[in-house]
């Protein structure tokens, strides 16, 4: 196999990073960070989506259901990769889908953002917008989303694990992995 660097000078993105992990990860929250670190823009792919539905998410899952917000968000993810490299948020479950981690594997760099069982359940403690959690007890939820999507999310490129730390310490633990990752530096900052 070829050992084909990335010919991109330092401080430049080669393509979207794409966020995936359950809720609670801290997807939006570090996403944001290094978005501001690498001087590009963050996307949060369920807003866009809600966006382009005219629903929220938990609007969606009620009136039409989860296949067909899984569609959408397909459709969404796939219009969002063929943009301008960012830093973008993926919804929970978009990595879960064969088709959408395809296309991430092909268009884009895949950073799972590990989080124990009970950073996830603390993190997400009332939070009514989360339509997977809104029936039954959101700790057991939680531990089968953990036992079912961890092992597909090990398939991202790079994973790092967050948790209590303060959020930039997270971020540049994310940042270092992508570069040791890459081959290089990515920080924009001067």
């Amino acid at each position: 196999m070829n050992d084909q660097r990335d010919p991109s000078p330092a401080g430049q993105l080669p393509k979207t990073i794409v966020l995936v992990g359950l809720m609670g990860a801290g997807k939006s929250c570090i996403g944001r960070r290094l978005a501001a670190r690498l001087d590009v823009p963050f996307v949060d792919a369920d807003f866009e989506i809600e966006k382009a539905a005219g629903l929220t998410i938990a609007e969606i899952f009620e009136k039409y259901g989860e296949a067909y917000f899984r569609d959408g968000e397909r459709r969404v993810m796939t219009r969002l990769l063929q943009g301008e490299p960012c830093i973008l948020a993926a919804g929970g479950g978009a990595f879960m889908d064969a088709d959408t981690r395809k296309l991430i594997k092909d268009k884009a760099l895949s950073l799972w953002l590990r989080a124990e069982l009970d950073t996830l359940v603390a993190r997400t403690k009332g939070r009514s917008h989360r339509p997977l959690l809104n029936s039954g007890d959101p700790r057991e939820t939680l531990q089968q989303l953990m036992d079912t999507r961890y092992p597909v999310y090990a398939e991202a490129d790079v994973a790092v694990d967050t948790g209590l730390d303060n959020p930039n310490v997270t971020a540049s633990r994310a940042l270092d992995a992508l570069e040791k990752h890459l081959g290089r530096s990515l920080d924009a900052a001067p």
